[in-house]
């Protein structure tokens, strides 16, 4: 049965409106057509429609505000972005891989939206990776609005700003989505959810996805949550419903979700064939329901629009989008050699002399207030916990969350309790000195903790998330991996998310066992667009964060759990400024016939062994401590093997395929000519820690080992 729209609602939309309506449902087809016939032709490389879709889009389009309201839009939402300011030929350059596409400068597939100006952040391919997203560009003023100067604390704060944040049925299938719709119904921000019901994921059917085949069904239960379904096909319908959603949203009442049922008359993209798994019948009912078709109808027969004038704007935009196609496909490609521009920031450089205050006195600092504790020397945990006071007090932007970091969510009972600050306790303090708006526990959930920093540094916040075991960071993998360090460089430039994510990492703790002992670092050094350091004692831990923290792109910041309170990496207060830049080594000691290269909680181990083999066999090894991982400090490494012309890479993790191996491969690639003895490693057995000691002494490192690694080469 075709979708009429409902003819007493006339009133709320004029002729005018009427009319635009079905041109931009028109235009956003048009598009969709051009690019499969670009495609056929070999000139675009790939397309995903919006077809079916453009009823609802535009409805919601109608009662939403661009450069105001904030837009998580997903890849069928060509109509919304139309109606928000997008225009064809934006469009049609992102298709073609323009270097003009405003969207990503060519980077980017099709329908991966992204306008600054509009508000629309940049889309990724992953679905439900943006719930989360989402979640925090909401969460960003509703934390703006607890901590005071909300104008000036984020970008673009309005009071009755909303998000909006869309998917098909098929992506609330993820786990991210019910993670966000807790964190939403819990601070009740304003987050407006579209669901675009279209009865498909790719080939598999709602009711294969979706129990009981309803996800407003399913999520009644969510307090605080406005529901309401609608028929997406009815673009008038569809603007009632999403006027009392947006309106919902708006009066912060908390998030709201419309579940709109939509067509999907053209395959899910052109490497799919729905004709495979749809049967005629069903096809032809959504011919019949497709709006495109419907609306005009109505119009006509409403007295809104004569046939002339329905034919005069598919005409106007027939040409409007030949001709963006025409000047789409004649636009210059992206030059060769910006291919690695916006993989970091062009404007803070966290490995220049700005940041090198390691050799300077340090000053009178914030903390510790007294000056005979300040002379005092500091674990490593003390020193972090010293570095986040001082950072937080002066920049009022940096937020400190994730599991059990605040010293007690339920305020009433701070006076009367010690407080908690992580179950390290590095965060202690934090919560009762800047507040709960600025320091706060969340639900059990890695990619609920990382997936908001990406929304709230959106918006110009510093979050500093604490992922609490390394050994449990991997459900936001999705996000740290495809999100966290992609956003700048897909954006080209447009969107950022600088961030410090703080993980207590690594084994040696008798008892660790396999799931609080893992050392995979390299999973991270070897991902683009993420800065990745690891102190090996307090003072460099301390300046190593305050870069972190300051520079202008994802970190992430790995605190051996070992080396939390160790004696021997203590160090003393050095002030509120003390800053070591990425991409440092620092040789911890110096020798003349090995160099050993390593950072982490072997270094220690590094230090004892060369000790015991310079006293036992009179051999000089030199221990370089990376410190920053990504980047490393190649000219350190370099001179030292010219130097010695031995190199032995000692590091935690598992030998085959660890960070070790690739500086292991880069000496022997570019410093052949100054070896005299094959580079060798030290690393854990290819297993997993065990919680006998007896066992994790044989799995990982230890300064016997090293020493034998020396002595081994030492012989050539």
């Amino acid at each position: 049965m075709a979708s009429q729209p409902k003819i007493e609602a006339h009133h709320r939309l004029d002729r005018e409106t009427m009319l635009n309506i079905y041109r931009l449902m028109y235009t956003s087809r048009r598009i969709d057509d051009k690019e499969l016939q670009l495609k056929a032709q070999n000139r675009v490389f790939f397309q995903i429609s919006g077809a079916g879709h453009e009823a609802v889009l535009v409805a919601a389009a109608l009662t939403l505000k661009p450069g105001y309201d904030w837009f998580y839009p997903y890849y069928r939402d060509r109509a919304l972005c139309l109606a928000l300011g997008v225009t064809a030929k934006d469009m049609l350059l992102q298709a073609t891989g323009s270097a003009d596409d405003p969207s990503s400068g060519g980077r980017q597939m099709p329908s991966h939206w992204g306008n600054n100006q509009l508000h629309i952040v940049s889309r990724s391919s992953p679905t439900g990776t943006q719930f989360l997203q989402a979640v925090g560009c909401a969460e960003a003023a509703y934390r703006a609005e607890l901590m005071g100067d909300r104008e000036k604390l984020i970008e673009g704060y309005h009071p009755d700003g909303i998000v909006y944040v869309s998917a098909g049925d098929g992506t609330t299938s993820e786990g991210e989505f019910f993670e966000s719709l807790n964190t939403a119904c819990n601070l009740k921000l304003p987050l407006l959810y579209l669901i675009e019901d279209n009865g498909y994921a790719i080939s598999v059917p709602v009711e294969v996805q979706t129990a009981g085949g309803s996800i407003s069904k399913l999520v009644t239960g969510f307090p605080d949550l406005f529901i309401e379904e609608v028929d997406g096909c009815d673009p008038i319908a569809s603007y009632e419903t999403m006027q009392r959603a947006t309106a919902y949203c708006r009066e912060r009442r908390g998030p709201a979700l419309v579940h709109a049922h939509v067509i999907r008359p053209y395959s899910h993209s052109q490497s799919d064939d729905e004709k495979q798994y749809r049967c005629v019948e069903e096809l032809e009912d959504e011919t019949r329901r497709d709006p495109t078709r419907a609306f005009p109808k109505f119009l006509i027969s409403e007295g809104l629009a004569t046939e002339d004038e329905i034919k005069r704007i598919a005409d106007e935009v027939d040409k409007e989008v030949n001709r963006a196609a025409d000047e789409a496909l004649a636009a210059p490609k992206p030059a060769k050699e910006t291919a690695t521009l916006y993989v970091y920031s062009p404007d803070v450089d966290p490995t220049s002399k700005d940041f090198d205050t390691e050799d300077v006195a340090g000053s009178a600092g914030v903390s510790p207030a007294d000056e005979k504790d300040a002379r005092a020397p500091k674990t490593m945990l003390d020193l972090i916990n010293a570095c986040l006071h001082d950072e937080m007090a002066r920049n009022e932007r940096i937020i400190v969350f994730g599991e059990d970091v605040a010293d007690c969510s339920r305020e009433q009972y701070l006076e009367e309790v010690k407080g908690k600050g992580g179950v390290f306790k590095v965060t202690y303090n934090l919560q009762r000195r800047f507040g709960s708006a600025r320091v706060f526990n969340t639900p059990l959930a890695e990619a609920n903790i990382i997936g908001r920093s990406v929304g709230l540094a959106v918006r110009g916040l510093k979050p500093v998330p604490e992922i609490q075991f390394f050994d449990y960071i991997w459900p936001a993998y999705h996000q740290l991996r495809n999100e966290v360090p992609v956003l700048r460089w897909r954006s080209n430039n447009h969107f950022k998310c600088p961030m410090v994510i703080r993980v207590a990492i690594g084994g040696y703790l008798k008892g660790g066992a396999i799931y609080h002992s893992q050392c995979s670092e390299v999973l991270f050094t070897h991902t683009p667009g993420l800065r990745v350091v690891m102190p090996s004692n307090a003072l460099d831990a301390n300046g190593l964060l305050r870069t972190a923290i300051r520079c202008d792109d994802p970190v992430m910041f790995l605190e051996h759990k070992h080396l939390y309170r160790q004696t021997h990496n203590k160090g003393v207060y050095p002030g509120p400024d003390h800053m070591i830049p990425f991409g440092k080594a620092k040789v911890v000691r110096e020798g003349s016939d090995v160099s050993i290269i390593t950072y982490g909680a072997t270094v220690f181990r590094s230090l004892v062994a060369a000790k015991k083999v310079e006293e036992e066999h009179s051999i000089s090894a030199e221990v370089i401590d990376l410190r920053s991982l990504s980047p490393y400090d190649w000219e350190a490494i370099s001179r030292s093997i010219q130097k010695t012309s031995k190199a032995l890479v000692v590091y935690e993790d598992a030998e085959s395929w660890g960070y070790g191996a690739e500086i292991a491969a880069r000496i022997a690639d570019d410093l052949f000519e100054y070896l005299d003895a094959p580079v060798k490693r030290v690393a854990a057995l290819d297993t997993f820690v065990a919680y006998a000691p007896e066992l994790e002494d044989e799995i990982l490192p230890q300064v016997d080992d090293v020493a034998k690694g020396i002595v081994d080469l030492s012989r050539y």
